[in-house]
This record gives C-alpha cells, sequence and structure tokens, in this order.
C-alpha cells in the first residue's frame, strides 16, 4: 500500500506544491523571468514514440499570441534525480521550441525538483549553468 500512497497520492501533491512554489514564491531570476501562468502539461515526442510530461510549465507575462515558456520543470518526491532526468527535461524543451501555443528558447529554465536530493553527477552539470535549478526541500520551504 505505501508504494501505491507514494504514487497516486504523495507525488501528484508534490508536484502541485511544485506549481504552487513556481507560482507564488520563486524569484524572477530563478525562472528567467516574470511568470504569468504556471501549470503542467504533457507533449507528444514522435521520434520516441513517448509522451513527455512536464510537472512544472512556467509561461511568461505577455501580450503575443504564443506566449513564451520562461521554464519547464520534473518533480520527484521519492527519487534523487539524474543527468536522464535533465536529459529528458531538455528533450521536452526541444520539443516546445515549435509547439503552436506556446514557445520555448534557449532561455527557457529547466528546473529540477526533487524531494530525495540530486545526484553528484547531476550537480556537476547543473554547476555553472544559468538554465538549470536544482530545488529541493530547502529551497521549495524558504523561496528564491
Amino acid at each position: 500500500m505505501r508504494q501505491t500512497f507514494t504514487s497516486k497520492v504523495v507525488g501528484p501533491h508534490f508536484e502541485r506544491l511544485c506549481r504552487d512554489w513556481a507560482r507564488w514564491y520563486a524569484a524572477p531570476e530563478t525562472l528567467g523571468g516574470y511568470q504569468s501562468r504556471v501549470g503542467s502539461g504533457t507533449i507528444n515526442d514522435r521520434s520516441g514514440r513517448m509522451l513527455l510530461k512536464a510537472d512544472v510549465v512556467v509561461l511568461a507575462q505577455s501580450d503575443a499570441s504564443h506566449p513564451e515558456v520562461l521554464c519547464v520543470g520534473e518533480a520527484k518526491w521519492n527519487t534523487v534525480l539524474t543527468p536522464g532526468h535533465l536529459e529528458r527535461l531538455a528533450r521536452t524543451r526541444d520539443l516546445l521550441r515549435d509547439h503552436p501555443a506556446a514557445r520555448a528558447s534557449d532561455r527557457t529554465r529547466l528546473a529540477l525538483f526533487s524531494g530525495a536530493g540530486f545526484s553528484d553527477d547531476l550537480r556537476d552539470l547543473a554547476s555553472g549553468r544559468p538554465d538549470i535549478a536544482l530545488i529541493g526541500l530547502d529551497r521549495l520551504y524558504h523561496g528564491e
């Protein structure tokens, strides 16, 4: 029962908490600008024949017909995130570059949210890269 509870209740609740944080508490520097809407979504990856899910999607304040995607994120409560998670998120950003409703760009940030932490390899990849934000419990509870 514990595994089912974690995947069906705790996981979705953590994802919602991450979206709330992005909407109300994240600094514009973290997201790459001022947000107007925060949600989640999926996009079809035809080359891999699968759906890619983004737990957090942040759109910029804009009057344009195609709002800019400021940030896409993945949230995992009970998983140590690795470079593989970052690669899937980067693929999602690439697919959003030509999306008809909202457009990603090189400025679109990749945010990884984790309740269990980040691998050393992922921390090394993220260091010195302003387009990658690693957000653990300490940041979720203290803002920025």
